[in-house]
């Protein structure tokens, strides 16, 4: 696995949308993280993909693309943060020059939703660790939580290095109102529990090499060249632990999704399965909750429910190809190696 250079005071970080854009009333907002992350010692580049103002994303495909390719192999540049996922960050993956990548230093990728398409993408095909972290626009200035206050701090970490994050306290099931005020806090008001849907057979624990990401993205990317899980087994004895989170699937597509992955073969390839809260809707006559009884409780591995990944923040900062050891006993945490 290629760790990419620690963040630290003095580290480059590039902005571009590459799914989708901002408007003119996100503007302030992100003008305050820019501020936040300049006072912090990052030089900030951003890119011309940034505003909302095509078909859904920043820009054409082929721009989006010929910028994210600038930056990658730009080796002045050590992250790449954009200000949030989208919907169509899987129209640049073929679109990259994975060969001209393959010589570049290797750099962060770093946020969550539709932005983990590219960074399993990087994983798989270029053994790149990447980051799923709170977006860029999340970070501003006194963050109410210590999971989004600490994303940088454990962005520094070093290779061969490691870090802790404890389950939240509290997550907030709504995302704030930044449009109205551009440094609106996470209103942290539900109480948190991991738990265990599918125990392990001996202990409160899984260890394993991290992947994973927005499951509403990556279930159209499993058994191909972006998300080679069968390659990646086989590449790390340590066996692979793929965690996900639904942004916005009902449980009937939820359902399907599962089957999906069974008929793919996917969990014969992973020792355990790691779900954030649900963000999605629920339905009249099925539960989110009935569907991962219904489907999940036969797959042979352990399936750790509810953590704090995806949608409903605060979001864990996760190193996709980092040796993950996840302890569900009385202080549940998640610790990380990068190795």
């Amino acid at each position: 696995m290629h760790y990419p250079k620690p963040l630290t005071k003095g580290s480059t970080i590039a902005i571009t949308a590459f799914s989708s854009g901002l408007s003119n009333a996100h503007l302030p907002r992100f003008h305050l993280v820019c501020e936040h992350l300049t006072l912090h010692g990052f030089n900030l580049e951003v890119g011309q993909c940034l505003m909302g103002k095509y078909q859904g994303a920043s820009a054409s495909a082929d721009d989006r693309a010929r910028e994210l390719m600038d930056f990658l192999t730009n080796d002045s540049v050590d992250a790449i943060y954009p200000p949030w996922g989208g919907e169509l960050a899987m129209e640049v993956l073929p679109l990259l020059d994975f060969d001209s990548l393959a010589l570049a230093k290797p750099k962060w990728v770093m946020g969550f939703s539709d932005v983990s398409t590219l960074a399993v993408a990087l994983t798989s095909k270029l053994g790149w660790a990447s980051a799923h972290t709170p977006n860029l626009m999340d970070l501003v200035p006194n963050a109410k939580d210590t999971l989004t206050e600490h994303t940088l701090s454990h962005m520094a970490t070093a290779s061969k290095g490691q870090f802790t994050q404890y389950a939240s306290p509290k997550y907030a099931p709504q995302w704030p109102d930044f449009c109205q005020d551009s440094a609106a806090q996470l209103d942290l008001c539900a109480t948190t529990r991991w738990q265990w849907l599918v125990a392990p057979q001996q202990g409160t624990s899984v260890t394993g090499r991290l992947i994973g990401g927005c499951w509403d993205t990556l279930i159209d990317l499993f058994n191909t060249e972006f998300l080679d899980l069968s390659q990646l087994n086989q590449r790390y004895p340590e066996g692979i632990v793929l965690y996900l989170e639904n942004a916005e699937m009902n449980p009937e597509a939820i359902a399907r999704a599962i089957l999906s992955m069974k008929f793919r073969g996917v969990f014969k390839h992973i020792k355990g399965l790691v779900l954030g809260r649900s963000f999605g809707p629920e339905s009249a006559m099925l539960s989110y909750r009935q569907v991962l009884s219904n489907h999940l409780v036969n797959i042979g591995i352990p399936v750790a429910i509810d953590l704090d990944i995806g949608h409903a923040p605060p979001n864990l900062t996760i190193i996709n190809g980092s040796v993950a050891h996840l302890d569900m006993g009385k202080q549940p945490c998640l610790t990380q190696h990068l190795v």
